[in-house]
């Protein structure tokens, strides 16, 4: 599912409709691991019939997909922060987004969330590599690299260090993790280009973004 599939509709209908859904859904996993989830009862919990369901979504991973990208995107904009203008992926919020993110789930839902671990960080790599392809797609590259090839490698990095970085006794706050994580990736995005431009790439794609926390 793509980002824009997740993204808010300015139909109210539709908005009403995706939010019950959303709803039903994080109510559920309060009480049932996602594998014992179906989605007649998600659409009984909704209060929708199932025909409406699949108005909106294709199958239940794709629903908890966006569920994690609304969470994921208000765990920014609690921060305020935003992407920077000047262009680029702003792999820096990205990233200080997934460890504010998995922070929030370790410490809110207790032990149900180790049950939930891989549909977790699938859904979470999604997200992130969808924000990741938005910003690199803006840019040429001099190789003829598969951009969905790089997206899917730094997605899975930054998911990884967060994840390490949460396992990690008195870790350090998440923004020094974040500048860690950030440094890490770094050489696979300058695999975009050759000398000067792969330098600009890399600077443009990993700019930092502008935050009021």
């Amino acid at each position: 599912m793509s980002e824009s599939d997740c993204s808010k509709t300015m139909d109210p209908r539709v908005r009403r409709t995706r939010q019950l859904l959303h709803e039903a859904m994080i109510r559920l996993l309060e009480v049932k691991d996602f594998d014992e989830i179906s989605v007649q009862d998600i659409t009984d919990e909704a209060t929708v019939n199932r025909a409406t369901f699949y108005d909106h979504y294709p199958d239940k991973t794709a629903l908890f997909t966006c569920v994690v990208a609304a969470r994921f995107h208000a765990s920014l904009d609690a921060r305020g922060i935003t992407f920077g203008s000047d262009c680029g992926s702003a792999i820096f919020a990205i990233v200080l987004g997934v460890c504010d993110y998995l922070a929030g789930v370790s410490s809110s839902e207790c032990g149900r969330h180790r049950a939930l671990d891989p549909h977790l960080e699938s859904a979470v790599i999604n997200v992130v590599k969808g924000l990741i392809l938005n910003g690199l797609r803006r840019h040429e590259t001099a190789g003829g690299e598969s951009l969905e090839m790089i997206g899917g490698m730094v997605s899975w990095a930054i998911y990884g260090g967060a994840r390490e970085w949460l396992e990690v006794p008195n870790r350090a706050p998440s923004e020094q993790a974040a500048a860690t994580i950030v440094n890490l990736v770094k050489p696979i995005l300058m695999t975009l280009g050759e000398g000067g431009a792969a330098e600009e790439v890399a600077a443009r794609s990993l700019a930092t973004p502008t935050s009021h926390a």
